[in-house]
């Protein structure tokens, strides 16, 4: 298919244009074939192809998610409201609640409920602006259920508009056949769940939950060590509620982002920026757990790291499903602009997930589009659930009207 997008209010974001491709260019076209941009210019476009007229709307890049846990089964309102009761987290999880009343949940699901109930999870996200997201597993924590997790992911990317990429996170938890025995359940991972998800091409990418209450940097340093035998990228959960030198680890390590950061340091920012690894925020995370810790935002910009910025969406901890209320919470809880806002669901969450073909409006990039009814960028960190979102195109299909 090849047609041009015209009349547009164009944000490119593509970080070589006149500030960094943030400022609105009036009048410009974009000429799309098979699913490709081929040119950008300004004008009316010299061509008899099909055309959509954006009529003179804000027109950026697709907006991508590039951390969430959307595929699981069970529901944890129940948690939520007993904790907002005063019921402390550890008694919810010693009564069977936490993330091991999702394993358990998860587990119970077939690959079919799990894609059937995700289905509305990811389509508020496409309603959203979002045309890639990345999806972890880690709340099946055998290699039966992570892989069936990772199965489901992908068939949500063949079964909606969307682009879908795949974490390998079974080093989230300890599961319970497993308890006291960490050390063994990373040889499970390193030895028979990695290898098979390698095999069956089945994750992008492979993840760790780096913390005092899941796993060391130790382990951390094996199931990437094996991921990278396997050419699989890595990304860590790290520096969430204490500062153990996992984000550090994870740079040097060469992964591709390393996300929460709440109690990142300044050698865990070094390292970040001479290793090209994103930083992640989770603005989400923090404020539905009240948290009070702010990532390092000043220390992430004075070393240059780029940051995104993800939904998290998951069901304990950070249950929205809108990257552009992540990009509003970026700015009123972290003090984030606005432009970067939209790096960090746009260029910047592209590099988070080592993708080059998306994130920024140039020719040979992914057409993935989106046509706000807006006149500004900085609106759309400004205001969410009005429904701005004018046109989607994915891999150049029209796909939202």
């Amino acid at each position: 298919m090849e047609w041009v997008l015209k009349n547009c209010r164009l944000v490119t974001m593509n970080p070589t244009d006149t500030d960094l491709g943030y400022t609105p260019v009036d009048a410009a076209w974009i000429h799309i074939c098979d699913g490709h941009i081929v040119a950008i210019g300004q004008g009316e476009p010299n061509t008899s192809l099909p055309s959509l007229d954006a009529q003179s709307k804000l027109v950026t890049p697709g907006l991508i998610d590039s951390h969430t846990h959307l595929v699981y089964a069970g529901n944890r309102a129940n948690e939520f409201e007993q904790r907002l009761s005063g019921i402390p987290y550890s008694t919810i999880a010693k009564n069977g609640g936490g993330i091991l009343s999702t394993v358990k949940a998860t587990r119970n699901a077939s690959e079919n409920e799990l894609i059937d109930i995700s289905l509305p999870r990811i389509g508020a996200l496409i309603r959203d602006g979002v045309t890639t997201v990345e999806i972890k597993s880690g709340y099946g924590l055998t290699l039966k259920d992570e892989l069936k997790m990772l199965r489901a992911a992908k068939a949500l990317g063949n079964l909606a508009p969307v682009r879908v990429t795949t974490t390998l996170l079974a080093a989230h938890a300890l599961p319970p056949e497993y308890s006291n025995r960490a050390d063994a359940y990373i040889s499970y991972i390193v030895d028979e769940i990695i290898p098979a998800a390698a095999e069956e091409k089945l994750a992008d990418a492979v993840d760790v939950f780096c913390e005092n209450i899941a796993f060391s940097c130790e382990h951390m340093a094996r199931v990437f060590g094996a991921a990278k035998k396997h050419n699989l990228k890595i990304k860590g959960h790290t520096e969430q509620l204490s500062n153990m030198g996992g984000s550090k680890l994870a740079a040097e390590m060469g992964a591709c982002s390393v996300d929460h950061i709440e109690y990142l340091d300044e050698d865990g920012v070094k390292a970040m920026a001479e290793n090209g690894t994103v930083g992640t925020l989770l603005p989400g995370a923090y404020f539905f757990l009240r948290e009070t810790q702010k990532p390092p935002v000043d220390l992430l910009r004075h070393y240059n790291v780029p940051m995104a910025i993800a939904t998290d969406f998951n069901p304990g901890t950070s249950p929205y499903a809108s990257v552009t209320l992540m990009m509003n919470m970026a700015c009123t809880q972290f003090g984030l602009t606005p432009c970067e806002a939209i790096q960090g669901t746009t260029v910047n969450a592209a590099k988070a997930l080592g993708l080059s073909n998306i994130g920024f409006l140039a020719p040979g990039m992914a057409a993935d589009i989106c046509v706000w009814d807006l006149e500004d960028p900085a609106s759309i960190s400004y205001q969410f659930g009005l429904g701005v979102l004018r046109h989607r195109i994915f891999h150049g299909e029209y796909t939202h009207d």
